[in-house]
């Protein structure tokens, strides 16, 4: 039996109601972060750094050379624009597609040597350089993260990553392929080369942030990635509650942001480069720590009870800010590119396992984590395996950076000599 016709007519109009109630809410949200954005950096709110403009290029032999000048014109244009405007620019970066797609027919060391020269004109010019990922899908070859591993030992400034888990789950070859990179690079001059190398999962293409960032189309593109753990530290200090400290933060970082938008808005549009978003991850960097941003809101350290809850507060946060938005969008916790996250690391209060607990809620999953040189690659695998499939089953971004230390053990201090790490003491696997 059909309902009466007044019946039929009195749904619709309910439902067309209820969804001009819904897009009148959302516009209302957007356009009072738009009109509070100006007058907040007026204000003197606190501002983020700019971590990194990064352009994405679809890279040919046979050419680099002038793509990357192109490249570098826009990314010298863009950061000159953000300075103009008081924001600090720490790198530009340029990142290409996987690079197997521009070594087909090289032998490993004909590969090697082209990368010695991309490498070397990296350092010339000034830029951070991702040669994107060894393996992209399911069916390739192990062969590829091989060739990666003598290509990220044989240089000292190249970023790459590969791919364990994507939208048909997790890759277990990939997975052991990714933890024997991590092993190769172990090797290297203080065990640095993991320190641009990442095992990646869920993670889509435009992210700015290396060593994950990579592209799969025709590039001309450009993404930014902030460096915002001040403006958390600022919004959660005194915050009386949850919510006050959750609204004090997505304010501030709108305030930022589409102050950001509006001016890369214009450098789009004058240079013809694409812009695709910026990704609002609050990245701490030694002093300007995100773990002190966590304590100011749970009064205790990181790793102890409200931690999660800290994380979550964080990432809702950041994805309630109604700008254009690409990249991990979450909570990042890279233990040795802070210095609190460093030392409760070295005290005992955070270990792999919680930072995987975060991660359900946050992202981006187990980043800049020391671990002694004797551990294997399949305990590695282990490691790497359990962050996948953790992407796999909530659909989120997150990736592995893991530093082994070569004749290093637990209880003794990592000796790292790079200006974005940290040392902190190696822990026992065991602990939980």
């Amino acid at each position: 039996m059909r309902p009466p016709i007044n019946i039929i007519i009195q749904y619709f109009r309910y439902s067309l109601a209820l969804l001009l109630f819904t897009l009148a809410g959302n516009c209302g949200i957007l356009g009072a972060q738009q009109k509070s954005a100006p007058t907040a950096a007026v204000a003197g709110a606190e501002k983020p750094k700019i971590r990194a403009i990064t352009a994405f290029i679809n890279l040919d032999r046979a050419q680099y050379q002038q793509q990357v000048a192109d490249a570098l014109t826009l990314l010298k244009r863009a950061r000159t624009t953000m300075e103009s405007r008081g924001y600090q620019v720490q790198t530009i970066r340029i990142a290409t597609q996987p690079f197997p797609e521009y070594t087909k027919g090289l032998t490993t060391q004909q590969a090697v040597a082209f990368f010695k020269e991309y490498d070397a004109l990296a350092q010339k010019e000034k830029f951070a350089a991702s040669i994107g990922p060894a393996m992209l899908n399911e069916g390739d070859n192990t062969a590829q993260a091989e060739m990666l591993a003598e290509i990220l030992s044989n240089t000292k400034s190249l970023n790459a990553s590969v791919v364990v888990a994507g939208d048909e789950g997790v890759n277990w070859k990939a997975v052991g392929a990714a933890a024997r990179v991590m092993k190769k690079l172990e090797e290297t001059e203080h065990s640095q080369g993991n320190f641009r190398f990442a095992a990646i999962a869920m993670v889509q293409p435009l992210t700015p942030f290396f060593p994950a960032a990579y592209h799969t189309g025709f590039g001309h593109q450009f993404a930014i990635a902030l460096e915002s753990a001040n403006v958390v530290a600022a919004a959660f200090k005194d915050a009386p509650d949850l919510a006050t400290a959750r609204q004090r933060l997505t304010d501030s970082l709108a305030a930022s942001a589409f102050d950001i938008e509006r001016h890369v808005g214009r450098v789009d549009q004058e240079t013809g480069w694409t812009y695709m978003g910026i990704d609002l991850s609050p990245a701490p960097s030694g002093d300007v720590s995100i773990g002190a941003a966590i304590e100011n809101l749970t009064t205790q350290p990181v790793g102890m009870s409200g931690t999660l809850t800290a994380a979550a507060t964080i990432t809702a946060a950041v994805k309630d800010v109604k700008v254009k938005q690409t990249g991990y969008t979450g909570l990042m916790l890279p233990i040795l590119e802070d210095k609190r996250l460093a030392q409760r690391w070295s005290e005992g209060h955070i270990s792999i396992d919680a930072l995987l607990s975060y991660s359900a809620v946050c992202g981006t999953g187990l980043d800049t984590i020391p671990l002694p040189g004797d551990i294997t690659a399949e305990q590695l695998s282990l490691i790497i395996g359990d962050m996948a499939s953790l992407a796999y089953k909530w659909h989120k971004p997150l990736s592995a950076r893991l530093l082994p230390v070569l004749g290093r053990g637990w209880g003794e201090m990592t000796e790292f000599d790079d200006p974005f790490l940290v040392n902190a003491k190696l822990q026992s696997l065991d602990i939980k």
